[in-house]
Order: C-alpha cells, then sequence, then structure tokens
C-alpha cells in the first residue's frame, strides 16, 4: 500500500514519499519527529492558522517542528485540518480535492472529512482530482506531525494548482469553522539563492507575511504563494495577528549555502476579543 498503488476497494491514498522525504520505517519516523518536536518545543499557545514548510525532514523539518510544537500546548481539541499546498506534480487550473477516505503514512490511517470535501467540491474553482494528490508531496510531509501532535482528527487535503486568490480564500472562509478547525498552509519559501541573497528575500518575504498583506508575493519568494495569499487576506478580515516563530533555510540545517531554499513557520491568532467572544 506504501509502495504507491492506491487501495481502491477502501479508497486510500497511499503514502508516496515515504523513504524519501522522510522514513518509511514507523519506528524511524516517529523517533525523528518526536526529536525534532523535542527541539522545538515552545510555550505558544495553538494557533488558528499556521504556515508551515515542505521539503525533506532533514531540511525543513526543524522548522517545521517549531510550529506544530505549539499544538502540543492546545487547549481544546483539534478535530479537523484543512490543509493546502501547492502543486508540484500535474499543472492545472484550480483546487483538487480527493475522492480517497484515507490518507496513509507510515503512522496509519489519516481519515477524510468527506464532509466538508462535498462542501467545497460546490464552490467555484474546487472539484474531485485525484491524480494531483497521488504524487503531491507538499500536504503529504505534514501528516506525520500532525498524527504525533494532534493525534486524531480528519484532513481535509486540497492542492492548489493555477488557482484564482479569491477563490481559495473561499475555500478558506468555508471551512474556518471553530477552535476545532486548525487551518494550514503548506509552502516553503525562496529557492536556489545563495545564502545571503535567501536571507534577504526571505525576510521581505516574512514582513508581509507578519503584516498579513501578501499582495505582492509571486512565487519568486514562496512555492506556495497562491494559498498563502489567500490566507493572509482571511486573516486580515478576520482580524488575526501573527507570531514568526522560526525562519531559517537548507544552508542553516542540512544543506550547502551555495543554493539553499528557505523556510518560514507562522502562527496566527484570534484577537483576545474574539475568542472571548467565541467561548
Amino acid at each position: 500500500m506504501i509502495g504507491g498503488i492506491w487501495n481502491l476497494k477502501l479508497k486510500e491514498r497511499p503514502a508516496a514519499v515515504a523513504g524519501m522525504f522522510y522514513p518509511d520505517d514507523p519506528q524511524d519516523l516517529q523517533r525523528m519527529v518526536v526529536q525534532f518536536l523535542d527541539e522545538g518545543q515552545n510555550t505558544y499557545p495553538a494557533p488558528k492558522a499556521m504556515i508551515v514548510p515542505h521539503a525533506g525532514y532533514i531540511y525543513s523539518g526543524p522548522v517545521a517542528a517549531s510550529a506544530y510544537a505549539s499544538l502540543l500546548n492546545r487547549e481544546h481539541p483539534i478535530k479537523r485540518v484543512v490543509l493546502l499546498g501547492p502543486d508540484h506534480r500535474v499543472g492545472f487550473r484550480g483546487i483538487a480535492t480527493t475522492t480517497a477516505d484515507y490518507f496513509v503514512t507510515p503512522l496509519g490511517r489519516v481519515p477524510i472529512d468527506r464532509d466538508m470535501v462535498q462542501k467545497l467540491n460546490e464552490l467555484p474553482g474546487v472539484f474531485a482530482f485525484d491524480q494531483a494528490h497521488a504524487q503531491e508531496h507538499s500536504l503529504e510531509v505534514h501528516l506525520p506531525f500532525l498524527q504525533l501532535t494532534v493525534g486524531d482528527f480528519e484532513l481535509v487535503p486540497l492542492v492548489v494548482g493555477s488557482a484564482r486568490i479569491e477563490d481559495v480564500a473561499n475555500v478558506i472562509r468555508t471551512a474556518w469553522d471553530g477552535e476545532e478547525t486548525l487551518i494550514l498552509v503548506s509552502s516553503d519559501l525562496s529557492h536556489y539563492h545563495s545564502y545571503d541573497e535567501a536571507k534577504q528575500l526571505d525576510r521581505a518575504t516574512t514582513a508581509a507575511i507578519e503584516q498579513l498583506d501578501g499582495h505582492h508575493l509571486t512565487g519568486h519568494d514562496a512555492c506556495g504563494y497562491i494559498p498563502v495569499r489567500a490566507l493572509l487576506e482571511v486573516a486580515r478580515e478576520k482580524h488575526l495577528h501573527e507570531k514568526t516563530v522560526d525562519l531559517r533555510n537548507s544552508g542553516d540545517t542540512a544543506g550547502p549555502r551555495d543554493q539553499v531554499v528557505g523556510y518560514g513557520a507562522y502562527l496566527f491568532y484570534a484577537e483576545p476579543e474574539q475568542q472571548k467572544n467565541a467561548a
């Protein structure tokens, strides 16, 4: 099943990049993620939304863990994770949902929230397209972190192709709900610049994220710029505030410094008055 063949009877999307982006052995995988989480532990409360990188674990895992560690501090259960990531494989227009009932990792099966998926399929630009999910890593690499921090939850997986920002923002608004729902955008930052140039570019992108203003962000700044911009638009509408918890690149973690990829971890919170009113 983890070899890449869909189990059509059970409607499972098998792990496609286990053994490449992260370990395919369950014990090794759990050990690696737990170590990252231990190193990234913090006192930040669990956020309503996050932007987290999606590269191979030796490169972006420590940065991702600095965001995921905040989920261990949650005061309420998370029952649904709406996960949006950019398309790297297929090339298509719109936002792809799935017909699968489960996504599989070496740590087990993650159930799909079919009710929410069907609701989103009724929105402009959204449609079921399993081919977009079959080999896509931008969603899959987050699942082991979620399995070991959130535990039991239902997933709403969305691969974002060449989509209108407003269509993606509308998806986020529709799936927003309350404290039980986490909005998670998957994106790396700049790609294949020198170490110093990447630091400068990624600081500028981070400043835009901190200001909830992604108007000028392009694929040059972040591979997931479309869902990033959509999240920032909704966060601004809902008066959220942002906390940057980590900003590094592959030259800081496990790679050379001549051509690096940037990674940032960003948390988004409702204002205290909103939290009080929602109680």
